[in-house]
């Protein structure tokens, strides 16, 4: 199925002109609609963190300042979405069903970012995100995850610079499991358009499931050739092995599952998830 709309979350200026620049790269691509979406914070809700002990007049500065910096935040995303769009002669409009060519939008919302992103992200067929390493969120960025967990939909998450180009060159993370079954069949778009696709294996990744010459069967049903590589653990991290390996194929894309063991246990021990999360420097669509 093409991508027709594309959801960007928007909370900081860290990483958005990067996030836009890729949004708009592939709206072009498949003549798709861009929602730029700022999620803000709602006033009225630091009054319960306010907390005992403060009048009534400090509790009112508190949210007259917090929606201050709101606007203030606002403003700035809007105007970088602007600069984006002109840049990239992205028209900016309402999304059209009758229009076949790539255009965008800029909405604010108020609310809470997690809940509306994963909203939003159920009826959009991708949703891009600034690198979670802009800003220092890392494996941590509530978005990302809220798209994840939350949404059953795609994940794109842009590097921290934008990338010559994507989905030329397609690696495919493969481990057998549910979670990297989704991220396939999510990327089967680009896998057909792509020049290249190369499944990246591992015996240390491998978990119960088909291994990488079914998924290469599997592929080739939909008219889809691809290479079969394998890759090996750089001083024990399988995440850097992967990236290693994806950048010795000088890939523009990077298909993968998330979290095939949890969150909580990746962010305690360390994963693959979270390595590229942290490490990655081009494109990686992600599913679970």
């Amino acid at each position: 199925m093409p991508i027709r709309k594309i959801l960007v979350p928007l909370s900081s200026k860290a990483g958005a002109e990067a996030a836009l620049g890729l949004a708009f790269a592939v709206a072009k691509r498949w003549q798709a609609h861009v929602l730029a979406l700022h999620v803000r914070i709602d006033a009225r809700d630091v009054a319960p963190l306010a907390g005992e002990g403060l009048s009534g007049a400090m509790i009112e500065e508190m949210m007259s300042a917090t929606e201050r910096e709101a606007n203030e935040r606002a403003r700035n995303l809007r105007e970088i979405f602007a600069r984006a769009a002109a840049e990239a002669a992205i028209p900016t409009a309402e999304p059209d069903p009758d229009h076949r060519a790539a255009n965008a939008h800029f909405a604010v919302v108020v609310g809470r970012e997690e809940e509306i992103t994963a909203q939003q992200a159920r009826l959009s067929d991708l949703t891009l995100v600034p690198s979670p390493m802009a800003d220092g969120e890392g494996a941590s960025s509530d978005a990302l995850h809220a798209v994840l967990f939350d949404s059953g939909r795609p994940v794109l998450i842009a590097p921290l610079s934008p990338p010559a180009s994507i989905g030329e060159r397609v690696c495919v993370a493969w481990n057998g499991t549910a979670e990297s079954a989704a991220a396939v069949y999510a990327a089967l778009p680009w896998l057909k358009e792509a020049k290249r696709v190369r499944i990246l294996s591992a015996q240390e990744y491998q978990r119960r499931g088909p291994e990488a010459p079914e998924l290469a069967a599997y592929l080739a049903l939909h008219g889809i050739k691809a290479e079969l590589a394998t890759f090996r653990p750089v001083e024990r991290e399988v995440g850097a092995g992967l990236l290693q390996a994806a950048r010795e194929a000088e890939a523009d894309l990077l298909v993968m599952g998330a979290y095939s063991h949890s969150r909580l246990r990746q962010l305690i021990l360390g994963g693959v998830t979270r390595h590229v999360l942290e490490h990655a420097t081009l494109p990686v669509l992600m599913n679970r």
